[in-house]
């Protein structure tokens, strides 16, 4: 598999909002990405604030644009926030440095997209998308 098909994305979005729906989530934007950082699929609940789309699709590209997730990229904020603040200027859809953004894998280890999310605080964001993922049988890069 190259990509997260439409299908896959679809799949992801509805789990990720019934996980959020499950835990009493503020209204969830999600985002799948395919590996070169296209929009595949993005859904908006209901209420979800107006920039939750940017948000969620610069969690998911910025974290294929670095190779990790936007966790990750959160924590490499605290010792490099320079670093961190001049992507801004450089990544197309800006790189969130906070959970919610998730590179997704194939069998071999190859990455085939990301997705993101944002609407409730960022942990509970990223495991909606762990939620989505699982659900869709996908998997996380390690």
């Amino acid at each position: 598999m190259s990509r997260i098909t439409l299908d896959q994305a679809r799949a992801v979005i509805a789990a990720a909002f019934a996980e959020g729906a499950t835990l009493g989530l503020a209204p969830l934007t999600v985002a799948v990405l395919d590996p070169g950082g296209h929009l595949i699929a993005l859904d908006r609940q209901d209420g979800s604030g107006t920039l939750r789309p940017q948000l969620a699709v610069s969690k998911a590209s910025g974290a294929l644009g670095l190779g990790l997730s936007s966790r990750k990229i959160g924590e490499m904020a605290a010792d490099r926030p320079t670093f961190i603040a001049t992507l801004a200027a450089i990544a197309p859809h800006g790189v969130t440095p906070a959970a919610g953004g998730i590179i997704v894998v194939d069998d071999s280890g190859d990455v085939i997209g990301a997705v993101g999310a944002s609407g409730d605080l960022s942990d509970k964001d990223e495991l909606c998308v762990l939620a989505g993922l699982k659900a869709a049988g996908l998997l996380v890069q390690a």
